[in-house]
């Protein structure tokens, strides 16, 4: 686990930018002429990936994540910087980049082996597991241009993926085809994992991040502006595409001094919050237009629940104080499991409730009433508050995650995430 098997040092990519394609022909002709601007994709990164690590990356479009992606597999050369690779790599970013369209599948399998550096026996070797796992019947011995999009999907993917590299490259491309070649992909993935080879993962969905992740990069605007912990880096990547940015850290110290000040006022015994178990590790942000200051859990006669049985009525209730006039707020709750998984959650806008304009001054009590069948075991509870802007953007107000750390029981075992009540008939012919 402690070698390298990537290593990146100051890596740069600059694209040029043209106003008009006459201009890249002026360059030519007159070199001395500049008429393009620089696009900086990758801006100096550094980057070490230790064998067996599993590398979520993050980032909102155009952050460079594509970008780095390719230059590691050498479909992009760098602009300047270093990228040093000790192990088979198996890229799947582009799928059937290797295929020749006028070729059958049967002859890119072989194509795709030698463009991977396979020998001739090494691709026989392979041959029936990525026939078996494409699943194409006698499409296999047609041209690959006669292909649907599924099935050339299916035949890239099962060249890419049975190659047995030592270094998985993946760009949103596990859910390809039908849903059960999806599982098929995905259990490839978990298998992958579990021989502890080293994989780069970039994707938009965060549940997978948590999933699959040992470690997580965040970039933006082709800089590398988190590494560390899965967990940790899925909150800033939630705060980053909602438009709450970190501050600098002095403004980030004086925020949490105002917290800390703020938290310790409400201690008091008639908060909601004070009667169970909080998470002194919360995650907060937002422009605190409103602000979530108090939660809890309830039975129905409004008596404090420590722990939650899966097949009763409870209420989770939030209460929101208004610091500017906001119309149309959105009130959520979302539980959690302690790996940062979203289990379920809603909000008023999904329930298709709009509850007005409230003023500066206004509290507001919101109360979700529902049975919650989930699996019992530990989780958090989060609370907030959001609304749509003038620019029809989602605008964080306030969001106070993994405020309480709850217990769900249960009356009876069960298997996976959630509790189901079914009524089952036996019947003998």
């Amino acid at each position: 686990m402690e070698e390298n098997v990537i290593e990146i040092q100051d890596l740069v990519k600059k694209y040029k930018m043209y106003k008009q394609k006459k201009d890249r022909l002026v360059e030519i002709m007159f070199p001395k002429v500049q008429r393009h601007t620089d696009f900086t994709a990758m801006n100096h990164l550094n980057l070490n990936v230790k064998k067996g690590e599993v590398v979520g990356i993050l980032g909102k479009n155009g952050a460079g994540k594509s970008t780095l992606l390719k230059m590691i597999t050498g479909v992009v050369v760098p602009t300047s910087g270093t990228i040093k690779v000790n192990g088979k790599i198996s890229s799947l970013l582009e799928l059937g980049t290797a295929f020749n369209m006028d070729l059958t599948g049967e002859e890119n399998i072989y194509q795709h082996g030698q463009v991977m550096g396979l020998t001739r026996e090494e691709i026989e070797n392979s041959k029936q597991k990525i026939i078996d796992f494409a699943d194409i019947g006698d499409h296999l011995y047609q041209p690959v241009k006669t292909y649907s999009s599924g099935m050339f999907a299916r035949l890239a993917f099962s060249c890419a993926i049975n190659v047995n590299p030592e270094i998985l490259i993946v760009d949103e491309v596990l859910s390809v085809g039908d849903m059960a070649f999806q599982l098929k992909c995905f259990k490839k993935f978990e298998e992958f994992k579990s021989q502890g080879k080293t994989i780069l993962f970039v994707t938009h969905n965060v549940s997978d991040i948590l999933k699959n992740c040992t470690r997580t990069i965040i970039l933006s605007e082709g800089t590398k502006i988190f590494d560390g912990d899965v967990k940790e880096g899925v909150e800033l990547y939630k705060k980053i595409i909602t438009g709450n940015m970190p501050k600098t850290s002095n403004k980030e110290k004086k925020q949490e001094d105002k917290k800390e000040k703020k938290n310790n006022k409400q201690k008091d015994t008639s908060t909601w919050k004070s009667h169970f178990n909080e998470n002194p590790n919360l995650i907060e942000y937002g422009n605190l237009d409103a602000e979530v200051i108090d939660y809890g859990i309830f039975d129905e006669k409004d008596n404090y629940l420590n722990a939650i049985d899966n097949d009763k009525i409870i209420k989770l209730k939030s209460k929101v104080r208004f610091n500017k006039d906001v119309d149309n707020p959105i009130f959520t709750m979302t539980i959690k499991n302690f790996n940062g998984i979203e289990i379920v959650g809603t909000n008023t806008m999904l329930e298709k409730i709009y509850p007005g304009k409230f003023k500066k001054g206004d509290i507001v009590t919101t109360e979700f009433i529902q049975k919650l069948p989930i699996a019992p075991n530990k989780y958090t509870l989060s609370f907030s508050c959001t609304h749509i802007n003038a620019n029809g953007e989602l605008e964080v107000l306030n969001r106070k995650y993994e405020a309480l750390l709850i217990e769900i029981l249960s009356s009876k075992d069960c298997v996976g995430l959630l509790r189901i009540d079914p009524k089952i008939n036996i019947i003998k012919e």
